[in-house]
């Protein structure tokens, strides 16, 4: 992020000039403008600077907050479908103790050996892959609204899970709760992405970031070169330029995932998933998609059930009067061009259920998408 002053806008007016610095820090923390105000203001209007100072204040009362969290206490109340569905199903080991879930449904726990859920058997050739921003920047509820994530970890035990809007103090609870997965930060403060692999199924080659030299809102794309069921993915994730009047910025950093998603040797399957706040008219105007590449909700037919991923007419979080339905969340799958063929399946909306403390997982539903891997005849 460039390091903004109103010093360095001396042609500007000064209240037109921070006006928009309030509205750029708001932007990125989701505070109010009393709030970014004095940051703001305490900081000499330094945008880089207020930002590190609130990130540190609230991370530090986040922190306090997972530490004070019961470990066994129940997390969500799901549905009678969802509930019958964990009776049936293993589970992967969140909490290395006795209590391996934290819904309030009693499941056995899994183990490593070739009989667990997705070891083995029918499931050696599919994929299954998580999507989700967490909002980790409301710290209302956010113990329990991460616990919430850890039970759809155990309900669907994805093998693959992209992350956005994670902040330091939610990253180490995911690694004291999910030790089944091998975690990958996007950055190391402020607010950031992060990939999550199963550790009996998907091995770690290597990983990068890759920087958005104009972003404004610390915004970057996390890649992992992944081995899976003997074949080489290349696995992306993103949180793509915030708001209506970042769409420059926001094509910008979707040319720059598209192009990667191209770049790829050819006996590599990508898969993207992320909160990238597309509207589609933005990705008509890069030139739409490149040939290879497929946008996976329209692969699977456009299923309206599944359309919405940010949705204030549903969704209560935010606790906003106007209703807001848009497909922000996005899953784009590149196929390897040589080899066994990488292809979805389905695709399903979670987070759907309110947990104990009334509200949501996050304010964005995450998306859970099942891909099969074949041969190319």
């Amino acid at each position: 992020m460039d390091n903004t002053t109103v010093s360095q806008h001396s042609d500007a007016g000064l209240e037109e000039v921070r006006i928009r610095l309030c509205d750029e820090f708001a932007s990125i923390t989701g505070a109010d403008t009393a709030v970014a105000q004095c940051y703001l203001a305490e900081n000499d209007w330094d945008v880089e600077r207020a930002l590190n100072s609130f990130f540190e204040a609230d991370t530090k009362a986040v922190s306090d907050e997972f530490e004070d969290l019961p470990d066994n206490s129940a997390t969500s109340k799901m549905s009678s479908k969802q509930s019958s569905l964990t009776e049936n199903v293993d589970c992967i080991d969140l909490t290395g103790d006795d209590t391996p879930c934290s819904s309030s449904t009693t499941v056995p726990e899994v183990t490593e050996g070739p009989t667990a859920q997705g070891q083995g058997g029918d499931d050696a050739g599919k994929l299954s892959l998580l999507t989700w921003n967490v909002d980790g920047l409301d710290t209302v509820n956010l113990g329990e609204r991460a616990r919430g994530l850890c039970s759809y970890l155990v309900l669907y035990t994805p093998d693959v899970v992209f992350l956005q809007e994670l902040i330091p103090p939610y990253v180490q609870y995911l690694k004291k709760r999910a030790v089944s997965y091998t975690i990958i930060e996007g950055n190391e403060d402020g607010y950031f992405t992060g990939i999550m692999l199963k550790k009996s199924r998907v091995k770690l080659l290597k990983s990068e970031i890759i920087s958005y030299p104009t972003t404004r809102m610390l915004r970057n794309l996390l890649v992992a070169q992944v081995s899976f069921s003997g074949q080489e993915l290349c696995l992306m994730t993103s949180h793509l330029e915030s708001c209506k009047e970042q769409a420059k910025e926001r094509m910008t950093q979707l040319k720059t995932v598209l192009k990667r998603m191209s770049e790829a040797p050819d006996n590599v399957t990508v898969l993207f998933g992320g909160d990238t706040n597309l509207r589609d008219a933005e990705v008509t105007k890069v030139g739409g998609l490149p040939a290879g590449v497929c946008d996976v909700w329209e692969c699977l037919g456009e299923q309206e059930h599944c359309r919405y991923t940010w949705d204030t007419k549903a969704n209560s979080n935010k606790g906003v009067r106007y209703v807001s339905r848009c497909r922000f969340d996005r899953v784009y799958l590149r196929p390897a061009r040589e080899g066994p063929r990488v292809a979805p399946e389905h695709m399903t909306l979670v987070g759907l259920e309110k947990l104990d403390c009334g509200r949501y997982t996050s304010d964005h539903w995450g998306i859970y998408c099942g891909f099969s891997l074949g041969s190319r005849d």
